[in-house]
């Protein structure tokens, strides 16, 4: 009897594990997302849109400010990659070959504007490194 509801449990368990979605991953590209201002802004942003409108389905993301790119991890059923393209450029930012909201890009700190329009790291000022507070 002890085999047979173990058995069974087991079984409930696979199936209800197997219904779940896997998790995927995203990496898109940023040509202004280069200094820890911009990447302080736009978690800030993503926390906030995560809980609104992608019903938590942002799982974690990690930004390569040396690169310009943030890699997304989410919940398929909840977000997808063009959802979180419209989330980064509703912050301000591009996203791939997708330009940023106008408003949210004006309203962006000179240095996270792109480097056509100003912006971005000048030298010898590396501003990839958080300030020492």
């Amino acid at each position: 009897m002890r085999k047979l509801l173990l058995i069974l449990s087991l079984t409930v368990a696979s199936s209800a594990f197997a219904q779940q979605p896997k998790q995927q991953w995203v990496t898109i590209k940023s040509a202004n997302l280069k200094c820890w201002e911009c990447k302080d802004k736009l978690e800030k942003y993503l926390v906030q849109a995560n809980k609104s409108t992608m019903e938590s389905g942002l799982i974690q993301w990690k930004i390569n400010l040396l690169q310009g790119e943030i890699k997304v991890q989410f919940w398929p059923d909840r977000a997808d990659a063009s959802a979180i393209k419209a989330a980064l450029n509703n912050a301000g930012f591009d996203a791939d070959d997708d330009k940023a909201e106008p408003e949210a890009y004006a309203k962006l700190p000179p240095i996270c504007k792109r480097a056509e329009d100003g912006g971005g790291p000048k030298p010898p000022k590396p501003c990839h490194i958080p300030p020492v507070q």
